[in-house]
């Protein structure tokens, strides 16, 4: 049975792929095979022997002492990509709601009541009006799984993308509309 200690909070879909036949899982746990991370740092920590693997749910390594683990045969790996999704709603709702004026709009009404509300919501709804994003031009800077989904839904909502990415790969220039317009540098 393989023994994998948790360091953050893993989602259960995540850790689905754990049977309970070939492997235990928990938080605490001595002499783990393997150790699977969100963001808690490592570069402290002393390592067990018994260590095959560390498992970085999300990308990037930086909390994971890659080469110090090179050195003990400790095999590192990530999952770039996992929540690009996730990560793509939220910059799209930022988009929206900063240009919208939302959470003003939302603090302002909070302090609303009395049955005088529909005349001060007409008369200060102003305020508030925001502008589309329809026909403003966004700048895509790195064109990985997130800024690929980015520049595509922008695009969906009507904006004008521009997007730079000197190191694109050929599967994610698959994934990104013809319509994105390509930035040859930074300035």
């Amino acid at each position: 049975m393989f023994r994998v200690q948790t360091l953050n909070q893993i989602a259960e879909k995540g850790l689905q792929v754990f049977s309970g036949e070939r492997y235990e899982v928990g938080e605490r746990m001595d002499h783990p095979d393997g150790i699977l991370l969100r963001s808690y740092s490592l570069h402290q920590e002393e390592f067990s022997k018994d260590l095959k693997a560390i498992a970085r749910a999300g990308a990037g390594v930086n909390n994971i002492p890659v080469e110090r683990c090179t050195e003990k045969g400790i095999v590192v790996f990530n999952t770039p990509g996992a929540n690009a999704n996730a990560v793509k709603e939220l910059i799209i709702a930022s988009l929206i709601m900063s240009s919208r004026n939302i959470i003003n709009g939302v603090s302002w009404t909070k302090n609303l009541e009395g049955e005088e509300v529909p005349q001060l919501v007409e008369s200060g709804k102003k305020q508030f009006v925001g502008s589309e994003i329809a026909g403003k031009r966004l700048g895509v800077i790195g064109l990985g799984a997130i800024g690929a989904l980015v520049a595509n839904d922008a695009l969906a909502l009507g904006m004008d993308v521009i997007g730079y990415d000197p190191y694109i790969s050929v599967e994610t220039a698959w994934r990104l509309s013809t319509h994105v317009q390509r930035a040859f540098s930074l300035d």
